[in-house]
């Protein structure tokens, strides 16, 4: 079996327009046009490239986020993928059942019921119907839909459609899961529940392809980036560094428009961004490695536990500085250490910084690793740790961000001097 789940091959999709004509008509001009086979109100058909040439290959097991502007071409692509549009050359060869999370409410029919559109959804994605029954309770369960399950789904709100969605597109076991931006509209319970979902995914194997503009999530999150631009495919790699050389272009042409005054067209469909001159281009780490104490690697620390993280670099200028975040699942930056050089720089050799954290101090969870480089303010390059920071073995129940060092006393008086003494 390939290694690739998706896999596509110069593939370009390309759209039919046409604009109406700005002149009045009258019923006579109309009919006239009819009788001549003319085209009523239209002028000549256009063709707008909207992909072209995408070669892309999205490896089984992994979570890769697709990044870019409005209009530059990612949806289009998702819809390709799922079989929604056919390319108009090329090819696209998907491995593995697909269920995807696009258009809010999509291959919802408005007046069948949410427990209807269950067992809708699921034959279409190829399911029977022992086995959509088999998973219903868990699909209706994870929805918290309640008695408005059995009501016509025309009357739900964005928040309850992206639920059920949500629900039945994880729940009908796909070997690929796509979605777009479309967790967005959720609450904050909810959102904590679907990141937690998409974690279960990701660590029992199943590929992801996920479109959003939260670029901390690609960073933290994801194996691999793709940034889309202009219809074509820009960059595919480490995610860090795409999404630092994303930023740099978007960057460089808001100060290109800046100069060229509000005319220019930023954010204009299919209008790529500039390229980055070998001067502008970022300067990221090499390799960002975390430790535990006995030296390992690729394992779990305890929140009262030391850990260091090592950072491989060579610094372009020795006024550089370092920074070193930990970043939780939603790309929230949780903690952050930095160090201004000199900086050793040899030719043959790589600098290497090592940052030792004493006590963890974090609740159970992964935490990206992310170092990065930045000189004058302007951040140079960035680079992820290959594995998180897994944090397990907290005692107790604890959430929120940090585990600040605490014990419990249950009493059944209260008085000054045992509040002074609880303090000390």
């Amino acid at each position: 079996m390939s290694e690739s789940a998706i896999s596509l091959r110069g593939v370009s999709k390309s759209f039919r327009k046409s604009q109406l004509r700005r002149e009045h008509t009258t019923l006579k001009t109309e009919v006239l046009r009819w009788l001549r086979r003319e085209k009523g109100g239209h002028t000549p058909s256009e063709w707008v490239d909207v992909l072209k040439g995408i070669d892309l290959e999205i490896p089984r097991g992994k979570t890769v986020g697709l990044v870019g502007r409005n209009g530059s071409g990612k949806s289009t692509l998702l819809k390709l993928i799922t079989g929604i549009y056919s390319p108009t050359a090329g090819t696209v060869a998907v491995r593995g059942r697909v269920s995807a999370l696009l258009d809010l409410g999509a291959g919802f029919h408005p007046d069948f019921t949410g427990r209807e559109n269950i067992f809708i959804n699921g034959i279409i994605l190829g399911m029977s119907r022992s086995e959509i029954r088999a998973r219903l309770d868990s699909i209706i369960e994870f929805a918290e839909l309640g008695e408005f399950i059995d009501q016509r789904v025309r009357t739900y709100s964005s928040g309850m459609y992206m639920r059920l969605a949500f629900s039945v597109a994880t729940h009908v076991d796909p070997e690929i899961l796509i979605v777009d931006e479309i967790l967005a509209v959720g609450d904050e319970h909810f959102r904590r529940k679907s990141a937690a979902k998409l974690r279960e995914f990701k660590s029992s194997g199943r590929t992801i392809l996920l479109v959003t503009h939260d670029l901390g999530s690609v960073r933290s999150w994801c194996d691999a980036a793709a940034w889309i631009d202009g219809g074509g495919l820009r960059e595919f790699g480490e995610p860090a560094g795409v999404v630092e050389r994303y930023q740099q272009a978007l960057q460089l042409a808001e100060a290109e428009q800046a100069t060229q005054g509000a005319g220019a067209a930023l954010s204009a469909p299919g209008r790529a961004l500039p390229q980055l001159s070998p001067a502008s281009a970022p300067a990221a780490p090499v390799r960002v490695q975390v430790f535990r104490a006995d030296g390992a690697v690729d394992a779990g620390i305890r929140p009262d536990e030391p850990f260091a993280v090592c950072v491989e670099f060579q610094p372009p200028g020795e006024d550089v500085e370092l920074a070193v975040k930990l970043q939780d699942g939603g790309g929230r930056t949780v903690f952050e250490a930095a160090l201004r050089g000199p900086w050793p720089r040899t030719a043959e050799a790589n600098a290497v910084a090592w940052l030792h954290v004493e006590r963890c101090g974090l609740v159970d969870g992964d935490y990206g690793v992310v170092a990065a480089l930045a000189e004058a303010g302007r951040e140079l390059g960035a680079t992820a740790a290959e594995r998180p920071l897994k944090v397990r073995g907290g005692e107790g129940a604890h959430r929120g961000l940090v585990r600040m060092p605490h014990r419990w006393a249950v009493d059944g008086q209260l008085s000054p001097a045992r509040a002074g003494a609880e303090v000390a």
